[in-house]
């Protein structure tokens, strides 16, 4: 009975911190957030799973982050597409938007180009953005996907630090950008 609980204990903590068990998470159109990471409500599967990824997670007053691993469409991001991300300044004093590659890491590219901030953003005459991820280069607001010789997945995060009280209250009503497939190769 004990070997019994034993692995039964051990298997289900595997699962968790390499699925997540969902149980705080945002959605926003493609874009999804886990609201306990970093906060004292984060149980201990959570606290793992932070662990195990190297994140650094900080309260949802400091910072909030929302990944997508998938376009608009409900697609998964593919290293050899071409994505346009649209949208307009986020609410929070400073924000990036990197791509990982699906082992969570940057990914590796002769540019040396893993992100667009708020900071340096190239904008339009109406404030708004167009941000290009793919892995042609481009010019201006552009994040490279590398191109690997087997397609693969990859992750945009967008990180908003110290963000506005009312997106802390109500993260599920951000307006975070659309991620619109415009082509593969």
């Amino acid at each position: 009975m004990l070997l019994v609980a034993l692995a039964l204990g051990v298997g289900s903590a595997i699962w968790v911190t390499q699925r997540g068990i969902n149980v705080s998470i945002v959605r926003v159109g493609p874009w999804q957030s886990e609201l306990a990471s970093g906060s004292e409500k984060a149980d201990p599967y959570t606290r793992a799973v932070v662990a195990l990824n190297g994140l650094f997670a900080l309260t949802p007053a400091q910072s909030l982050y929302f990944t997508a691993t998938m376009d608009s469409g409900g697609k998964p991001l593919m290293v050899n597409c071409t994505y346009k991300l649209t949208g307009r300044d986020l609410p929070a004093r400073w924000w990036s938007v990197t791509a990982y590659g699906p082992d969570n890491y940057l990914i590796p590219n002769s540019q040396e180009r893993y992100s667009v901030a708020k900071t340096g953003l190239l904008r339009e005459a109406d404030g708004s953005f167009n941000i290009s991820v793919s892995p042609d280069a481009g010019a201006g607001n552009w994040i490279p996907t590398g191109m690997p010789a087997d397609s693969q997945t990859f992750i945009l995060m967008i990180r908003l630090y110290n963000p506005e009280e009312a997106l802390v209250k109500n993260p599920q009503d951000a307006t975070l950008p659309a991620i619109t497939l415009e082509s593969c190769s």
